[in-house]
C-alpha cells in the first residue's frame, strides 16, 4: 500500500500534516466517516475550515467520494482506483447500520441501470440500503 505522503503527490495535493492525517484516517477506517469523526480523531489543532477545505480537496480530486444521509449530513468514504479529478466512478450501493450507524461501501453490489424518462439526464445515481450491518448482526 502506498503511504500517504506518496498519495497526496501523485493527485498533485501539497503534502501537509492535515492532509497526511485526514488521509490517514480513511485508509485506517472499515467505512465512511463523517466531519464530526474526522473532527474528533484528527486532533485539536484541525479546526472546522481546515477540515472542511481538505474533504473537499479530496472529493474534487477524486481521493473521497461523499455519500448521503438519512439524517442531511455527508459521509466521505474512500474511492476505488477507478475516480480521478472531477470524475467519480463509484457506482457500489451505500450500506447504513440501524444499530451501530456505521456506513459502508458496498463495492461488489453495483447500483442499477436506471431508465429515466425521454428529457432526463443523470449525472450521478446514490443507492443507499438500510438494516443490520454483519458485524452487528448475531
Amino acid at each position: 500500500m502506498k503511504n500517504v505522503a506518496t498519495i497526496l503527490k501523485e493527485n498533485n495535493l501539497s503534502v501537509t500534516a492535515g492532509r497526511q492525517k485526514i488521509l490517514q484516517l480513511f485508509l485506517n477506517s472499515g467505512g465512511a466517516l463523517a466531519h464530526a469523526d474526522i473532527e474528533k480523531n484528527a486532533g485539536a489543532h484541525f479546526d472546522r475550515v481546515t477540515i472542511y477545505r481538505t474533504l473537499q480537496a479530496f472529493v474534487d480530486k477524486g481521493l473521497i467520494h461523499t455519500i448521503p444521509s438519512t439524517d442531511n449530513t455527508i459521509k466521505y468514504a474512500l474511492c476505488k482506483n477507478d475516480c480521478s479529478e472531477g470524475h467519480h466512478h463509484d457506482h457500489h450501493v451505500h450500506f447504513v447500520c440501524d444499530i451501530c450507524h456505521n456506513t459502508y461501501c458496498l463495492d461488489d453490489v453495483v447500483t442499477p441501470k436506471i431508465n429515466l424518462p425521454k428529457g432526463y439526464l443523470s449525472s450521478e445515481l446514490e443507492v443507499v440500503a438500510k438494516g443490520v450491518c454483519k458485524n452487528c448482526h448475531s
